[in-house]
């Protein structure tokens, strides 16, 4: 067995494996997903909030900018604080006072360690407690804690809305005044706010574990992080070192390379140069326009950390708050790193088999078309569901989905997606008639279509929740997102179009660069998938 045909093996044991682990822990998540109940209520049974208001609350919260203004469960913007974790802190305080004015006339503070002890045993005893009623679907809440909801609700709306007394941390968050303008849309978010934290402490049935985590954790509640969240980073950055050295390793028992004869010709275009191959330069300028106007929104998003109000005085948040400059930044990254890959391969395809397929020209202007309205149709969406321009439904669908990396509106994903596909059917036809001739690049050829149906199908996992989903089930299929299209696959791609370059440059022997790209292709893929289903198992909080 040659040495190309074992590491084809080995990939497909890699992505058999993964993917059966991920597709394991998925189903956990679904099945032990934070519960939303249908009803919170106070010992009487009055209702705090509902399940229908929880969830509008999670889209409210979406709308204003979501991961891009904080974080919840530790995923977003650092600006702003993790909202479950103030909250939380908030509201152990908040309890841990009134009973420390109540039995001792003093601030908590002021108490000595044992009188806190004991004010932190109860605290713990009420907030760790699991009331939900999986019969009546209703969670029943302490006096306690009845009380601190109605504090911090009316907490966070002075900090969202207009209260001047939060002027200054409103600039220290970069929260412009009246970020949300709907007093019922503000008490829908502190809903939110509450179950998300709710989840980050309320023990699991028949377990000492929280359903998930938040970040920093809370001592007051005896929140501590499991060791497997601090070791399996560092597990992951040594197994990809050690994986590294065993490439490197693989190369050089593999022999030095035999001498390359130094091309005569321009070794990309030896078979002439394809119409379609001139109307891609219009793709690299916009390449360049993204990533001037990336650079402009972070420099003004950086700007934001020390002047949270404004740009050198100026009231730049009134129209231009830090949720769009941060929003526009990551995106806009996204899509110039994409593009310009994409117009790679639009060009490579073309001049490796010599001559446009039928309707090449026009597929390649009709994308170049739909790549700008995408652009500029999100980013117009998403300025406006940060400016709470849009209801909900229109939000989800036009507007900012709240989700760090896939931010745009689902229209324009859905769009993306088909745009993906039509770049995929683009490149794959010019390359046909060379698969049929079974050269010696075949093996490289296949790799190359590989990743490139990967990063059309895999755009799809951000498709994969809907405007109510779970919080815990739309965060599973972002990750997927993130560690398998932005960093799996689009590494995966990068190395075999740069290998491909190389080889037809002359500057890599065909077989040297095949070994080694499905080499790498194994190590990024089981890197990052084992970093993912990682993340999905350590997602809890000990005792």
């Amino acid at each position: 067995m040659d040495k190309e045909r074992r590491l084809w093996i080995a990939l497909a044991f890699v992505m058999s494996i993964s993917f059966a682990v991920l597709g394991y822990y998925g189903y956990q998540i679904y099945q032990q997903a934070p519960p939303i109940p249908d009803r919170i209520v106070t010992p009487d049974q009055q209702t705090v909030f509902t399940g229908e208001e929880i969830k509008d609350g999670q889209n409210i919260w979406q709308s204003m900018g979501g991961q891009e203004v904080g974080s919840v469960w530790g995923h977003g913007a650092y600006v702003a604080p993790d909202w479950t974790a103030d909250w939380l802190h908030r509201e152990s305080l908040f309890i841990l006072n009134k009973h420390a004015h109540k039995e001792f006339h003093k601030e908590y503070n002021a108490l000595n360690l044992e009188q806190q002890a004991v004010l932190k045993i109860r605290l713990q005893k009420d907030v760790r407690k699991n009331t939900y009623d999986p019969k009546t679907r209703i969670t029943t809440l302490s006096q306690d804690r009845a009380e601190a909801i109605a504090y911090l609700s009316a907490y966070y709306k002075g900090l969202f809305m207009d209260d001047p007394q939060f002027d200054k941390l409103r600039n220290d968050y970069a929260i412009p005044k009246m970020s949300i303008k709907d007093p019922e849309r503000m008490r829908r978010m502190n809903g939110f706010f509450f179950w998300a934290t709710w989840a980050t402490v309320t023990e699991r049935p028949d377990s000492r574990v929280s359903y998930t985590h938040n970040w920093p954790s809370e001592e007051l509640v005896a929140n501590v992080v499991t060791p497997d969240l601090l070791i399996w980073s560092g597990v992951s950055i040594i197994i990809l070192l050690i994986a590294i050295g065993l490439l490197v390793y693989n190369h050089v028992l593999s022999g030095k390379d035999d001498e390359l004869e130094t091309p005569v010709e321009d070794p990309l275009l030896r078979e002439g140069m394809a119409p379609s191959i001139l109307h891609v330069k219009k793709y690299f300028l916009i390449v360049s326009l993204l990533i001037v106007l990336q650079v402009l929104m972070g420099i003004i998003t950086a700007h934001y950390g020390v002047e949270g109000n404004g740009f050198y005085g100026l009231p730049l948040d009134q129209f231009l708050p830090y949720a769009v400059t941060r929003t526009w930044h990551t995106q806009l990254a996204i899509f110039w790193i994409a593009t310009a890959w994409l117009a790679t391969v639009l060009y490579i395809a073309p001049a490796v088999g010599g001559n446009d397929p039928k309707f090449q020209v026009i597929g390649v202007n009709f994308l170049f078309c739909a790549l700008l309205v995408i652009v500029l149709g999100s980013m117009a969406g998403q300025w406006m569901g940060i400016m709470q321009k849009l209801n909900l439904i229109q939000n989800f669908w036009f507007g900012h989905q709240g989700f760090e990396y896939v931010d745009l509106g689902r229209f324009w994903q859905v769009f993306l997606l088909v745009g993906l596909f039509l770049w995929l059917a683009l490149m794959v036809r010019p390359l046909l008639p060379i698969l049929r001739r079974k050269t010696e690049e075949k093996n490289l050829i296949v790799m190359f279509l590989i990743s490139c149906t990967a990063i059309a199908m895999f755009y799809g996992a951000g498709l994969m929740w809907g405007r109510r989903t779970n919080l815990a089930i739309a965060e599973y299929w972002r990750w997927w997102f993130v560690h398998l299209w932005v960093e799996g696959f689009f590494e995966v791609f990068a190395t075999v179009v740069i290998a491909f370059l190389f080889v037809r440059l002359g500057l890599l022997k065909t077989k040297t660069a095949t070994t080694n790209v499905i080499f790498s292709t194994v190590i990024f893929l089981s890197g990052g998938m084992a970093d993912l289903t990682l993340r999905k198992k350590t997602r809890e909080v000990k005792l």
